[in-house]
């Protein structure tokens, strides 16, 4: 088994966890009516953009989220909250130094001896969701379960969704699709980035993500027999219908939407394994991105 399954495969008891633990962090997470912006890069931005999304749909305040590389110097925010696994991000690093003792900050990472602990104000560690694979699934994902917690959103059919995304088997004639679209709405547009992000890394698939209407407004062009767009959250009406009749393999959602990147990340796995490919090693990649200064 590669690490990376054995990763994803431990997110319902590191999601447990997260949320058992959400209260203990209340101090150092955005409190209500705070304007609030979240960071982090590649996989950590994409949860950023969900939990941005749930947290204002949630009515607790205006929630932004950036890359890292993107944060709008001249915006003032109550609290920054940066995502970051490894502890060691440049970008990461550099806006949090950059904020130090002008914008209260809080870091969520899976390393206790990083140069985040000091870097920002208050530092949330998960270190029993981090990884060994370079490709992310845990950490983002726990990250996430302890903001939804925060926000009063996690329930423990959550984790009983995930449990049931890892026992299932994939839908049939999945693995040989030649391209993939994943779709979301509100919060789960970063679901479906992430997912998308997933694929390419691991697998080496052409993928795409769009917010699932602008999926009509052009990119649905690419659907044919041997492609398939997948649904993270409730579809538009009509567009599955209107998927089908492209000869494109449409993937509903059948799960809480986090449990559905579960079957992505398992879709992923799937992918590379039939590819002959490491999930655990994708070319070009590194698992922190520190920039030579």
């Amino acid at each position: 088994m590669t690490y990376v399954e054995d990763e994803l495969n431990s997110q319902p008891e590191c999601w447990t966890r997260a949320a058992g633990e959400a209260a203990r962090h209340t101090a150092a997470l955005p409190a209500a009516g705070e304007r609030v912006a979240i960071v982090g890069c590649g996989t950590s931005y994409f949860m950023a953009q969900s939990a941005a999304a749930l947290r204002e749909d949630a009515g607790l305040g205006e929630t932004d989220a950036f890359a890292a590389s993107e944060f709008p110097r001249g915006r003032a925010y109550d609290r920054v909250v940066a995502l970051t696994r490894s502890g060691t991000t440049t970008e990461v690093l550099e806006l949090l130094t950059e904020l130090k003792g002008r914008t209260r900050t809080v870091a969520l990472t899976a390393d206790p001896e990083t140069p985040v602990m000091t870097a920002a104000d208050d530092v949330v560690v998960l270190d029993y969701a981090d990884e060994r694979s370079v490709v992310q699934t845990r950490f983002a994902t726990t990250a996430l379960t302890l903001l939804r917690a925060h926000l009063g959103l996690h329930t423990d059919a959550v984790v009983a969704d995930a449990r049931a995304a890892l026992a299932a088997d994939l839908p049939e004639g999945l693995v040989e699709r030649t391209q993939f679209t994943f779709l979301g709405r509100g919060w789960t547009v970063g679901l479906a980035n992430e997912a998308g992000l997933k694929m390419r890394e691991a697998s080496l698939s052409w993928t795409e993500a769009y917010p699932a209407m602008e999926y009509r407004h052009g990119p649905i062009s690419i659907s044919t027999t041997g492609t398939a767009t997948w649904m993270f959250g409730e579809a538009p009406e009509g567009l599955a219908e209107q998927v089908r009749e492209t000869g494109a393999t449409w993937v509903p959602a059948a799960l809480d939407p986090l449990a559905e990147l579960v079957r992505a990340q398992r879709l992923a796995v799937a992918v590379a394994t039939a590819r002959g490919l490491d999930p655990d090693r994708p070319r070009h990649l590194t698992r922190s991105v520190i920039l030579a200064p």
